[in-house]
């Protein structure tokens, strides 16, 4: 696209490998993590409503989070050490994933409280993803550390309980129907499944293999009762065009203002205080499942940072290594 025209559209390989069906214009697509910025778009035209202020306390609007406590550690004799965190989560922090909510599965006591808590499963409804959600222990003091996590979920939780309306419900009505993006939808009719990209997962001889079908279907063509704000749309190359050429368009497309320009503006702005440097990135997607960098992983890269002694160059970064701030891919 270039000044609101199409200069360029190809297509590569196949929706289905197994059928030889290939990518087409009208192909759907599964999109993951690109749902973050239609739930965000939501929640911040709930904002310029006034039905919340940024530094309000979360648990102004969803009470269940005046309870959660912060992981301290352990006792001497293993027990988790819980206590209040210093200040209230605040809608701000679940925008900007600083929250200390917890993040992928692993080993310590906030990521197993979260797989036992359980807060994504399908038969969970928004209201009980949060109630669940907030019984977890929060990883960190809120505000001090940025970390990927299921905040974005909390937003939709945030925006069925200020708009009155159930999430799909509302972000049909004030952002897919406006921009007339008529295939993008958490829930689908079944006639559209034939149009859907297969997803496919490396297995353990580093072959790709379809996912089973059930698998498949779950979030998009079942009867299942989440709606997640973080993830689980379907949508189309057309339709997710339009939504972002809006929001390049400072909230306006073909006449249809979905956000004032000031709150585009201020969505695209860094929000992350100088002061948090710690912070988690995805360095990569295997098998489906984002990856977080390990604490190992960290402490392993500022020792070999300790014991090397590079030169530095002209722009004061040692070779091989990155800028402060800047983002590299992890093979």
């Amino acid at each position: 696209m270039a000044d609101g025209k199409e200069i360029y559209f190809g297509t590569a390989g196949y929706a289905d490998r197994e059928a030889k069906r290939p990518m087409r214009r009208d192909t759907l697509a599964q999109i993951w993590s690109m749902t973050k910025p239609v739930t965000g778009v939501a929640l911040m035209q709930l904002w310029e409503q006034g039905k919340f202020r940024l530094d309000d306390p979360l648990s102004d609007y969803l009470p269940e989070f005046a309870q959660t406590k912060v992981y301290e550690g352990a006792d001497s004799a293993g027990n988790p050490v819980l206590r209040p965190p210093h200040r209230p989560i605040l809608v701000r922090d679940i925008f900007r994933h600083t929250a200390g909510l917890g993040d992928g599965p692993g080993d310590s006591y906030p990521q197993k409280a979260l797989a036992a808590a359980d807060p994504l499963n399908p038969g969970n409804d928004l209201p009980e993803f949060s109630r669940r959600m907030a019984t977890v222990p929060l990883a960190y003091e809120p505000g001090t550390q940025w970390r990927y996590s299921l905040a974005v979920d909390v937003q939709a939780t945030l925006v069925e309980k200020l708009s009155g309306q159930k999430f799909e419900d509302y972000v049909r009505q004030h952002i897919f129907v406006p921009l007339r993006m008529r295939d993008t939808a958490w829930t689908q009719p079944q006639e559209r499944y034939s149009r859907l990209a297969i997803p496919y997962a490396r297995g353990s001889d580093g072959k790709l293999q379809r996912k089973n079908e059930a698998d498949i279907r779950l979030w998009n063509f079942s009867n299942r009762k989440l709606t997640r704000g973080g993830a689980g749309l379907v949508s189309s190359l057309d339709d997710y065009m339009r939504f972002a050429r809006m929001l390049l368009n400072g909230g306006a497309l073909d006449g249809v203002r979905i956000l004032k320009p000031a709150t585009a503006k201020l969505m695209s702005t860094d929000q992350l205080d100088p002061r948090i440097v710690e912070r988690s990135w995805l360095p990569d997607k295997l098998n489906g499942v984002s990856g977080w960098i390990s604490q190992f992983e960290r402490d392993s890269r500022r020792a070999r940072r300790k014991t090397a002694a590079p030169s530095e160059n002209s722009s004061g970064t040692a070779p091989g290594r990155r800028s402060s701030g800047s983002i590299r891919r992890t093979s």
